[in-house]
This record gives structure tokens, C-alpha cells and sequence, in this order.
């Protein structure tokens, strides 16, 4: 059952590494701290699939100097923020319950990263 499931990652992480190149990564994450979190729950809002692979390319970031408020914000956006389920949550939870859901999972988000780099720091 997980067979599928790491091969997939392994073909995502191989893509991933030929089509974004490290300079096209620091030029979408600057070092600031809101604009990189901000993208970073952007990009975790579009993105879709299986947790696993978030952690796995969230890794992958941090190894390419990712600010860790970015790769937080990734992650808690991939995980909670449904763009791409949108339409069926919206089709059977309702648009106004989806949207709602969304915004403050995205809210959510950053304030999640904020809050575990804070503490991150503060423990180290």
C-alpha cells in the first residue's frame, strides 16, 4: 500500500530538483519574514497531496535556505488549505462553510508558523 505512495514521492522529489532550481527558490523567498511566509502558505494552499509530501519537499526547501517561517507556513497550508478541493467542499459542505474554512486556515497558517519558529527560538 505505501509502495505507490513513496514511489510517487521519490518521481515528485526527482522533478521537483529539475525544474526548480536553487536560484529560482531565492528569488521567491527573500529572507523577509512575512512576504516568505505569506508565499509560503500561498504555495501550500495550492498544492495538493499526501502529507508526507509536503514534509519531504518542506526538507528540501530548508536544505535550499528556506527560512523556516516559510517552510512552516508550507506545511500547515498544504495540510489545512484546500484550493484544489475547494469545489467538492464547497459542492458538499456548502460555498460559504468552504470559504470561511479556508480563509481562517490560511489565517491559521501563518500565525501557526509564526508561532512555532517563536518557540523554535526561543527553545534553542
Amino acid at each position: 500500500m505505501s509502495l505507490p505512495l513513496l514511489l510517487g514521492v521519490v518521481l515528485l522529489l526527482g522533478l521537483f530538483r529539475v525544474f526548480v532550481t536553487n536560484a529560482m527558490i531565492s528569488a521567491v523567498f527573500t529572507g523577509a519574514v512575512v512576504r516568505d511566509t505569506v508565499i509560503g502558505a500561498v504555495i501550500g494552499s495550492v498544492s495538493a497531496g499526501s502529507a508526507i509530501i509536503s514534509y519531504i519537499i518542506g526538507g528540501e526547501l530548508l536544505t535550499a535556505n528556506v527560512s523556516l517561517f516559510a517552510v512552516a507556513a508550507f506545511i500547515v497550508a498544504w495540510v489545512t488549505v484546500g484550493v484544489v478541493q475547494f469545489p467538492a467542499e464547497a459542492a458538499i459542505l456548502g460555498r460559504r462553510f468552504a470559504i470561511t474554512r479556508n480563509i481562517l486556515s490560511f489565517i491559521f497558517a501563518i500565525a501557526v508558523a509564526i508561532v512555532t519558529v517563536a518557540t523554535v527560538e526561543v527553545l534553542t
